[in-house]
């Protein structure tokens, strides 16, 4: 049994089957068979029901990957534990919300990286949902998401920033009144999976707007881009760093009682790289102070 074969069984497991766990550890549909058929004859146990179409664990084989999860994580962990850098000179994989990912993000890890060069990142983008239960599992060391309404047991949750939802509308149209644009043109929806989308969506049911929907996205530019094109108007987070290419469209207050998502830092309790996971923190607070200066 090796720690390589572990990893293919937990990208089974997270990705439910076995060519998109193959794209995940990046081999062959073959190879992740091959692999999983080595390690049920290591471990003489039976690890998946090969009646149905698509592989599914056995309730041992959920076991299992419950105890390979642990054992990937101490060996990920071996040598920040030995070392006790707290994560300081290891790899360090951080999740990040897409909206984040051409403002706060690069900032953050730009001053990040000035103050402990030695750190290596890993960066994989998400929905809060998923960066949560990527977190919780164990594989990813820190995510930055936005506050979901029920946090995983054993994860914690570090405030960052609130960030108020605004209109953004064509810089050609004439309406500035976001209660009357909303009635009355095209919407471009946020992502109801994302915890934004739900935020906006609660906010135009209390208002008792009734919008007519044209299409879904998660990408705050993508969005901007329709509005730009004049193809509707959106609700979209006020972000804290803008990027730097900001696409031009008007944007509106929706006033004092604005819905707000509160931006912030997950980890699990006790993570055995707290000290890098600090340096996060810590780096994502002075780039939104340096923002607001």
């Amino acid at each position: 049994m090796s720690i390589r074969l572990l990893r293919t069984l937990v990208a089974v497991a997270d990705n439910r089957t076995f060519s998109a766990a193959a794209a995940h550890v990046h081999v062959t549909h073959a190879a992740v068979s091959q692999q999983m058929q080595v390690l049920e004859a290591d471990l003489g146990v039976t690890l998946f029901n090969r009646r149905t179409r698509t592989p599914e664990l056995t309730p041992l084989g959920q076991q299992v990957v419950a105890k390979a999860r642990e054992l990937l994580a101490d060996y990920d962990n071996l040598v920040p534990s030995v070392l006790a850098d707290g994560g300081l000179h290891g790899v360090l994989k951080l999740g990040a919300l897409g909206t984040t990912l051409t403002g706060l993000t690069p900032q953050a890890l730009a001053i990040l990286k000035s103050r402990f060069p030695h750190i290596k990142l890993h960066i994989r983008p998400g929905l809060t949902g998923d960066l949560l239960a990527d977190t919780e599992r164990g594989n990813l060391d820190a995510a930055i998401v936005s506050q979901p309404h029920l946090m995983p047991v054993g994860v914690v949750f570090r405030e960052l920033t609130k960030e108020p939802m605004q209109l953004i509308a064509s810089v050609e149209e004439g309406e500035d009144d976001p209660l009357v644009l909303l009635n009355s043109r095209p919407f471009i929806r946020f992502n109801r999976n994302a915890v934004v989308g739900t935020l906006i969506d609660n906010w135009i049911v209390s208002k008792r707007i009734r919008v007519t929907e044209t299409m879904e996205l998660d990408s705050p530019e993508a969005i901007a881009s329709m509005v730009h094109a004049n193809l509707g108007v959106s609700i979209v987070p006020d972000l804290v760093i803008k990027p730097r290419e900001v696409i031009p469209v008007k944007r509106l207050s929706l006033g004092d009682d604005a819905p707000r998502r509160t931006l912030g830092l997950v980890y699990q309790k006790d993570n055995i790289k707290m000290q890098a996971i600090d340096a996060v923190h810590d780096a994502l607070g002075a780039a939104i102070a340096d923002a607001s200066t």
